[in-house]
């Protein structure tokens, strides 16, 4: 009998926690979505597989040596850890301690439970290597820039506009986080409120990368905000634009594109990152990765190398990006009001960026020879090609024979570089705080 009790004691469902199940089912709903609605696939599956095996109870999949040890409630053990930190020996009282404390005593504690015999789960280590250190969102970076034709920009500088007011919907985020938090809504720090604001650029790699930078403790719920608002750009964005758009605004044709040397296609990375890092050197881990990667699609001489960061290593990255991402998803850190509000605050920066690119596009007709369609004003958020493509898909309903996609794809790429900027904005003025 006992040994039948010491087997059922050890089966992962009699740990079964409502949370955990509840996360579970979150997780199968996202496998679902990327599936069935093959909603942003690439990113929602691997993030839906480790949110499963991060809720499995007793694995410990995404738990770090320290998580292990306070999970296993050994008395000796938590009070060794509590001498360290001048705190009781208790769960609770060494977790707030721990939120507390500085990096290096956060490492110091880590490198104690190693030694107590703990070891970090498989995803906690991705999350270590992926996302601790930056390194993951900023090779998919470099993919991105060497898969990104900066042509249509190049050929229309005005849609650089367009893009920069686009990014007008971070900052209001961050303004929207701050103010739920004054008057005690929802409680949101700076570099939270930071961190959710830059869901309102709609590139996936940099709300990961900021949110990790800032608030790791949010990243799970930024990064599946991000992820699937930008599957959602079709549903979200036309109804704004029609609202913000006349009949006769929809059916402006623009002029043809002027065709842009090869010379300037390869200039332009590079003066690009030398301003922006000179100005903003915050930016330039994001703009840099970007950048190169475009010099190397464009300057012909290294397709190898483009090549496998256009699909090898890009594809490598995103598998252990979205696992990394889905060890963030455990039902302690995911299960919270601040959750809500940033799903909330999510898509209501999508919005405001999506209308603040639309007005400033209205706003350069009053005073441009060359009309804008304001429609291409909606794909300064960086969800890229998707916008760009529902800026084209709108134009086609009012006349059917303007093709708009060639002319959104230069805001579209603008708002690539303006979400960077915008990030770097964030790091150097919260962190200094």
């Amino acid at each position: 009998m006992e040994s039948l009790n010491a087997l059922l004691q050890g089966m992962g469902l009699m740990h079964l926690g409502a949370g955990q199940a509840i996360m579970l089912l979150v997780s199968l709903l996202l496998l679902w979505l990327a599936i069935a609605k093959k909603f942003e696939p690439l990113l929602l599956l691997p993030i839906g597989f480790g949110g499963l095996l991060s809720n499995i109870p007793e694995a410990g999949m995404a738990l770090t040596a320290l998580e292990s040890l306070l999970a296993h409630h050994d008395a000796g053990q938590l009070a060794a850890i509590a001498a360290k930190l001048n705190c009781a020996p208790d769960v609770h009282a060494i977790k707030e301690a721990l939120a507390l404390a500085l990096p290096s005593v956060q490492s110091q504690m880590e490198n104690l439970a190693v030694d107590m015999g703990y070891t970090p789960g498989v995803l906690a280590l991705f999350y270590k290597v992926a996302i601790g250190s930056g390194v993951a969102p900023l090779v998919i970076f470099m993919g991105v820039g060497a898969m990104t034709d900066f042509g249509p920009l190049l050929a229309n500088p005005r849609t650089l506009l367009l893009g920069a007011a686009a990014q007008f919907g971070i900052f209001a985020t961050v303004l929207g986080a701050l103010t739920l938090n004054y008057f005690g809504l929802i409680s949101f720090t700076l570099p939270q409120a930071a961190a959710i604001g830059i869901i309102g650029g709609a590139d996936g790699p940099t709300a990961i990368y900021l949110s990790g930078k800032l608030a790791p403790e949010l990243l799970g719920a930024i990064a599946l905000a991000a992820y699937s608002y930008m599957a959602l750009v079709p549903l979200i964005q036309p109804p704004i634009m029609k609202a913000l758009t006349t009949e006769t605004e929809r059916k402006i044709r623009m002029v043809q594109l002027r065709t842009v040397s090869k010379r300037e296609k390869i200039l332009f990375p590079v003066v690009l990152l030398m301003l922006v890092a000179l100005l903003l050197p915050d930016a330039a881990p994001l703009l840099g990765m970007f950048c190169f990667g475009n010099l190397m699609r464009e300057s012909g001489v290294v397709e190898r190398l483009s090549d496998t960061v256009q699909n090898g290593l890009i594809n490598t990255v995103t598998i252990f990006l979205g696992l990394s991402v889905g060890a963030k998803l455990v039902a302690d850190k995911f299960l919270q009001p601040q959750t809500l509000g940033i799903l909330l605050l999510g898509v209501i920066a999508f919005g405001i960026g999506t209308a603040a690119g639309v007005l400033m596009a209205k706003l350069l007709n009053l005073c441009s020879k060359n009309k804008i369609n304001p429609l291409i004003g909606s794909a300064g958020v960086s969800a890229v090609p998707m916008a760009a493509r529902v800026s084209n898909k709108v134009g086609l309903e009012s006349d059917a024979q303007n093709f708009l996609l060639m002319h959104a794809m230069g805001p579209n790429v603008a708002g690539v570089i303006g979400s960077a900027i915008a990030a770097g904005v964030m790091l150097k003025y919260v962190l200094a705080m």
